[in-house]
């Protein structure tokens, strides 16, 4: 595995349990916050300074960017939430957001896979 590969991965892992814990309603807002500013360091000491073998990958990457700025948005709109409706919503939008990150990662490492 290359290292641009164990990154993406460590991302990806991170993403997961994040995700997880909305899903589930294990979390606050204050937690969720404190894992996205560490989501949103590690993409920008990890993520962000590799090299760009594909011009597609830049593309992927400037997407991950703008969905994890509109995640911190979320999490904002999630601390304002007054009713747990709202809240529950909220977590659903974050969730779906993380899955959309997911995803984008997911194909950067699939077209940095090896052909066999």
């Amino acid at each position: 595995m290359s290292v641009n590969q164990e990154r993406y991965h460590t991302f990806v892992i991170l993403l997961e349990q994040l995700r997880s814990q909305a899903a589930t309603h294990q979390i606050d807002a204050q937690q969720l916050r404190q894992h996205l500013l560490s989501l949103q360091e590690f993409f920008r000491q990890q993520i962000l300074p590799l090299a760009e073998e594909k011009i597609r990958e830049l593309s992927y990457k400037t997407e991950m960017s703008k969905q994890l700025r509109l995640l911190e948005i979320d999490v904002m709109f999630l601390q304002g939430a007054r009713q747990a409706a709202t809240a529950v919503d909220r977590l659903k939008t974050i969730s779906d957001r993380l899955t959309i990150i997911i995803e984008y990662c997911q194909t950067i490492l699939q077209s940095e896979a090896p052909e066999k």
